[in-house]
Parts: C-alpha cells; structure tokens; sequence
C-alpha cells in the first residue's frame, strides 16, 4: 500500500510540475513574440490566459506543503505565491488601466525564466528521480538576477496602479453598511508595499541559504 501510494505521489507531482511548465513556457514564448512583432502595449493582452492558469496552479504548493506532499517549508511558500496571486488577479487582472505598462514585460519575462526552470527542475527529479547538474545550477542560481528584476517590477506594477485604486474605489468597503465594517483596498496595497521591504531581504536570504546547500559539493573522502 505505502509502494502504491508513493508511486501515486510521483505521478500526481510529475503530471503537475509539466502542466505548470507548460502553462509558463507559453506565458514565456509569447511574451517574446509578442514584445518582437507588436510590442510591449499587448504583452499583457496575449499572455493573460496562461498567465493566470500557471500562476493560479501555484496555489496547489500551498496545499502540497500542508499536507507533507512536498518538503518545502510552507512559512516560505506562502508569502512568495500570495504576493504573486495578489499581483495577477489583485493588480493586473483587475486594474486594466495598468495592463500596458512597460513594466509587465520585465515582469512576465523573469516570472517566466524562473519558472519554466523551477518546474523542470522538479519535474525531472520527480520523473527521473534526479536532475542533471547544469538543470540544478540554473535552479538555484538564475535568482540571482531574476529575483531582482522581478520584485522590482512587482512593486512598480502594484505602485502604478494605486491612482486607479483610489479613484475606482474597486473592492474597498465603505461605512455605513449592515457589516458596520470599512475596507480600503487603496490602503490595503500601500501595507503591501510595506511589506515587501522586510520581506525582500529575508526571501533573497533564504534563496541563498539554499542555493549554497545544494550547489555544495561533497568532500572527497
């Protein structure tokens, strides 16, 4: 029974890693072709689909690391896929206005290299049981550059679209109501803001903490 349901685990987490790549490596292809035949203004336009799909399924590691599917710490998956579900449904899914800036094209393209490599990493592993040495340098050392160009465009976007925010008024909640409660989704994104600060540096140090161990070779004994 532990031989089935292992083999299970396998072939459910090899399925989902592939599909996600699939997902990603289309949000990756047709970002290019898009930024080379009509440029960046349509960008957002042509990816959207794909987009949301790959960036949705993330939310399945959440749930993956809840229930001991997978190892990874869920204190470190949680606040990188929440920030990312906020900026596609939360920013660039609901703030139109927005989705023509220049910034989705450096945001698309570094979301996508390093997840079309994340989840070939781990859908090889899965498959094969291990992955070849150039597959895991890329792994944990393409962050070294994407990361910053990535979060730099996460704060830009959500940044751009506060003025919308405020004028629309889009989600917020205001008094008097039956709840006897108020929301402002204005404020809401200027915490988030916050929040970054604090958090680039801790994620960017756990990144490191963890490509050191990995690319960590063994003492010849």
């Amino acid at each position: 029974m532990a031989g089935f349901l292992s083999l299970l685990r396998r072939v459910y987490l090899t399925t989902y890693n592939w599909v996600v790549f699939a997902g990603w490596f289309q949000v990756l292809f047709l970002t290019f072709k898009t930024l080379k035949e009509s440029g960046y203004e349509h960008v957002y336009s042509n990816v959207e689909k794909p987009l949301l799909f790959a960036q949705s399924a993330a939310f399945l590691e959440i749930l993956h690391g809840i229930i001991g599917l997978v190892r990874s710490p869920v204190s470190a998956t949680l606040p990188q896929i929440s920030s990312r579900l906020y900026l596609v449904w939360g920013i660039l899914y609901s703030f139109p206005e927005v989705q023509k800036h220049p910034l989705i094209s450096s945001l698309v393209i570094s979301w996508g290299i390093t997840e079309t490599i994340r989840y070939s990493f781990f859908g090889t592993k899965e498959a094969f049981g291990y992955t070849p040495y150039w597959l895991l340098w890329l792994r944990y050392s393409t962050f070294l550059v994407l990361y910053p160009t990535g979060i730099s465009s996460e704060i830009g976007m959500i940044y751009s679209a506060l003025p919308y925010m405020k004028e629309s008024g889009l989600y917020s909640v205001r008094m008097p109501n039956k709840w006897n409660f108020s929301f402002d989704y204005f404020y809401c994104a200027i915490v988030v803001l916050a929040i970054y600060l604090p958090g680039i540096p801790h994620l960017y140090g756990y990144m490191l903490g963890q490509r050191k161990k990995a690319l960590k070779k063994p003492k010849k004994g």
